[in-house]
């Protein structure tokens, strides 16, 4: 008997293959046999983030429809978690290499599971001409945490796991500051606050990424293009990016102290990006991933920020892997030992 409303689930899995040549890599897709000409090293990213897209678009389906494809798989995409659970999303996966991308419909659980995935917001299927058109949204503020997790997972994967947290750090802010040509204009006091002025081998780092152009350090205003144009198709629109960058500088309730190191100022970030009506708490494996760290490494961070007092407490949940956290009272006694709470 065959029950009323029962579908088979339909395959949402498009797989393209940056392939290195002389003149530049080459994007092969086996689902419709393109070949590109050689890429510049710079915009090969973005011409898979374009190509896959291509793919998810012609082939729409309503919500109700799409299934989370990790689950199909036998969930082999990633470590063992509690289980499926969540909304089924774009998931973008790359291999470690950066050659092999994965657009792939998974649930909320497995895409926060799976190494080196960013969830792809649903604006990145309207072509840009007709979402230029479309009725401008009323202004919703309150969802700056929102939009700096949504960025900070897109460059947990379009950045090196390497990567360190001040170069993090920086990318997030040039990323949420970059105009629609991805240029952006950094002040030096801004720099300065983020205690990044003349780190020159920051910009390195990223410039060694491919992911934006080094700038000139004589410049009063540092002007830099990013080389990875789809950073704007992570968030609705420039103005909300901008209100989240702010945000990001000093993320209530988890502001560390100025003299902060990157990792310290990175991790209270990721918290607070998480700190959500539903409570503080998120999956320790992407708490770390986003932070570039291992979980061991992450549990080090957290401890730290136990002892500077941004934090009261922090409980790591092993049979769930999720990690929670309780963020210091504004008004803390001036004397007595910090609360680490078992872990």
């Amino acid at each position: 008997m065959r029950l009323a409303g029962a579908h088979a689930a339909v395959r949402r899995i498009w797989t393209v293959e940056l392939r290195p040549q002389a003149g530049g890599p080459t994007l092969v897709c086996p689902s419709c046999t393109a070949r590109t000409s050689p890429l510049q090293a710079s915009s090969a990213r973005s011409a898979v983030l374009a190509h896959l897209a291509c793919h998810a678009r012609a082939d729409a389906l309503p919500v109700y429809l799409r299934s989370c494809q990790c689950r199909l798989q036998g969930c082999s995409w990633h470590p063992r978690h509690r289980g499926c659970a969540g909304q089924v999303l774009l998931a973008l996966t790359r291999d470690r290499s950066g050659r092999t991308w994965r657009l792939a419909d998974a649930c909320a659980a497995c895409a926060a599971a799976t190494s080196h995935t960013a969830v792809v917001p649903d604006t990145l299927l309207i072509p840009r001409r007709l979402a230029a058109a479309a009725p401008v949204r009323p202004r919703v503020h309150g969802d700056e945490p929102q939009r700096v997790r949504e960025m900070l997972t897109y460059l947990a994967s379009a950045l090196g796991c390497v990567t360190s947290p001040a170069a993090r750090l920086l990318a997030l802010q040039c990323a949420l500051r970059a105009d629609t040509h991805c240029c952006v204009r950094l002040p030096a006091g801004l720099l300065r606050s983020m205690r990044l002025y003349r780190r020159a081998e920051v910009w390195q780092e990223l410039a060694q990424d491919g992911w934006l152009e080094l700038p000139d350090p004589r410049a009063a205003f540092l002007q830099v293009r990013l080389l990875d144009g789809a950073v704007l198709d992570q968030a609705p629109g420039r103005s909300a990016r901008r209100r989240a960058a702010h945000w990001a500088l000093k993320p209530a309730p988890l502001i560390v102290p100025a003299a902060s190191k990157p990792a310290d100022r990175l991790i209270a970030l990721v918290l607070a990006a998480h700190t959500t009506a539903a409570g503080p708490a998120a999956d320790m494996a992407v708490v770390a991933r986003l932070c570039g760290h291992s979980p061991q490494q992450t549990e080090v961070l957290l401890d730290r920020l136990v002892a500077g007092r941004t934090l009261s407490a922090w409980h790591h949940q092993r049979d769930t892997d999720e990690v929670h956290w309780k963020p210091a009272p504004p008004h803390r006694p001036a004397f007595g030992p910090a609360d680490t709470s078992a872990h």
